[in-house]
């Protein structure tokens, strides 16, 4: 309630982004906000989160001494495959469910991997988020919030573009971060599945949403990556405007809900 109060009460326009399990606002009386997330692939985000955890990013050499300074050297030298072949905590269940709880809700069933919280994180994508975007298309993202909310996200994507933003964003690539064998990668894949569904179920109306409103994407050619791991980003081509009262009743019904 305190969280709802905050947020309801906040002087517009007001945009909140934290880590925080679906809440609906509707069932305390508030009213619903607008809900917007980006996901990606689920072992990527893993993976970056690993390495992370350990070294941090080009920002500062000691940041990652900063954020877990009481992880003992043979943890943080841990070898990634040792981790996930030898079933270490950190590399199994339930750090690797990760992104179904956050769209399932407030449940306590939502932090169990199963086919009950990623069924009710799949509802709410559908009723109660604006967009959820994957991270692998980002530009395709700021193409469409620019479009939907365009009093918070003008200009979005010139800004993602400028150099400065550019040079600033490389400062946040995890450090030392290497890619584990095919065997490894394997397991991991498996013991995601039901991350991986929402990922690709996330993805699947994602595409959706860009042939309505236009967005004709191009795969540049990728690298060599394992066979699951998603391309590179693509290119968007400048959005088609046709059937442009079609798209504005859409966003409108959107709001009411």
């Amino acid at each position: 309630m305190e969280l709802i109060k905050n947020i309801s009460t906040a002087e517009q326009p007001y945009l909140f982004t934290r880590h925080v399990h679906f809440l609906n606002f509707s069932r305390f009386g508030g009213d619903q906000p607008v809900y917007i997330n980006i996901i990606r692939d689920p072992v990527n985000r893993f993976l970056s989160n690993y390495f992370f955890r350990r070294f941090g990013d080009w920002r500062g050499e000691q940041n990652h001494m900063i954020r877990t300074p009481s992880m003992r050297q043979e943890e943080r030298y841990l070898d990634i495959n040792v981790c996930i072949l030898e079933n270490y905590p950190e590399c199994s269940n339930p750090r690797l469910f990760y992104i179904i709880p956050y769209f399932c809700g407030q449940h306590p069933r939502c932090r169990e991997p199963g086919e009950w919280a990623l069924e009710r994180a799949k509802l709410n994508v559908n009723e109660n988020f604006l967009l959820v975007g994957i991270l692998e298309e980002l530009e395709d993202v700021l193409l469409l919030l620019e479009r939907f909310l365009p009093h918070y996200f003008k200009d979005v994507l010139s800004i993602y573009k400028n150099p400065e933003h550019r040079k600033l964003g490389n400062l946040t690539v995890t450090v030392k971060k290497t890619v584990p064998s095919p065997e490894a990668i394997q397991i991991l894949y498996q013991r995601m599945r039901y991350e991986y569904e929402f990922y690709y179920y996330v993805k699947e109306q994602f595409h959706l949403l860009k042939r309505k409103f236009g967005l004709k994407s191009h795969i540049r050619k990728p690298r060599p990556t394992p066979e699951f791991f998603i391309p590179s980003p693509l290119e968007t081509e400048e959005p088609i405007d046709d059937e442009e009262e079609d798209d504005e009743k859409w966003l409108e019904d959107i709001y009411k809900r």
